[in-house]
């Protein structure tokens, strides 16, 4: 089964006032960041606002970054509801669709137990003959995954790696070990990249990726080749990236960030709200130290 490695930028998913996705947008941003030297491309992650879009909005989503790639990078595409055999439907639909990958995302209203979230997980895993990752943010899912399901889960044929938000770098240090290498550990953006990769990860999926991939690029470049203290001095650099991130909702600062960059993919979608005059310009201040205007 596919191993991945390296950035795989999380895509914001442009949509106008009329619910409509703006696929040629879309396709630019996409050619551009494999023009940049992204490793891989991932709709339908945090960044691309999934829990905010319908079903035939999502499907677009992933269509037009399948298309916009033409298989140059893998697409890992996001696959996310509280419903297991709706779960189960996306991810058929993206592989037919021809995605490369998927990243499974588990969404609850109701608290669900290790059993329920590791059947969620292996029935995505079961239906498709694709790569299978699993994603684990414990702010913001009801459910999260446990090591010991983690554990289990890693023996799946497909399931290959997670990426887990926890902002806990010991507990990615867990999963490396109780895996015994069973499962790759990818970073997100709210964890610093370079510690992730020291203790053995494969990359990071983020949206700040998506308005600096060059830099993000030159950071996992870094790493590979073990320059840990130039890596060091980049990462602090970088890190004022997160930090503006953090003050403001995520999607949004990454939509104004490509808009100031000259990609017109409109606001993040209600009840979410566009940055301030003032907000924004934090944004672009942060951009421009960073040399990505």
């Amino acid at each position: 089964m596919t191993k991945y490695r390296g950035v795989f930028p999380y895509l914001v998913s442009p949509v106008d006032a009329a619910g409509k996705v703006k696929t040629a947008v879309l396709g630019r941003l996409c050619d551009d960041l494999i023009k940049a030297g992204v490793h891989g491309l991932t709709p339908l992650g945090s960044t691309g606002e999934f829990a905010y879009l319908d079903r035939e909005q999502r499907a677009t989503v992933v269509a037009a970054t399948i298309e916009a790639t033409q298989r140059r990078v893998p697409v890992v595409a996001g696959v996310a509801s509280a419903n297991t055999a709706d779960a189960v439907a996306q991810a058929v639909a993206y592989q037919k669709a021809g995605a490369d990958g998927i990243l499974a995302i588990l969404e609850a209203y109701f608290p669900v137990k290790d059993d329920g979230v590791e059947a969620y997980f292996r029935a995505i895993a079961d239906a498709v003959d694709i790569p299978v990752g699993l994603y684990t943010n414990p702010q913001f899912q009801r459910s999260d995954l446990s090591l010991d399901v983690i554990a289990r889960l890693a023996k799946h044929p497909r399931i290959v790696f997670v990426k887990d938000a926890s902002t806990n770098t010991g507990r990615l240090l867990s999963i490396i070990n109780r895996s015994g290498g069973d499962i790759d550990v990818f970073s997100a953006s709210s964890h610093i990249p370079v510690a992730v990769m020291m203790i053995g990860g494969a990359g990071w999926l983020a949206g700040p990726a998506c308005i600096i991939p060059r830099q993000s690029v030159a950071l996992y470049d870094l790493c590979r080749e073990k320059r840990w203290d130039e890596a060091m001095e980049l990462q602090r650099k970088l890190w004022r990236i997160n930090e503006a991130f953090a003050r403001f909702n995520l999607a949004a600062c990454i939509k104004a960030g490509l808009q100031i960059q000259g990609y017109d993919v409109g606001d993040p979608l209600p009840p979410q709200a566009a940055l301030t005059a003032d907000e924004r310009k934090v944004v672009e201040n942060t951009l421009r130290d960073m040399g990505a205007l």
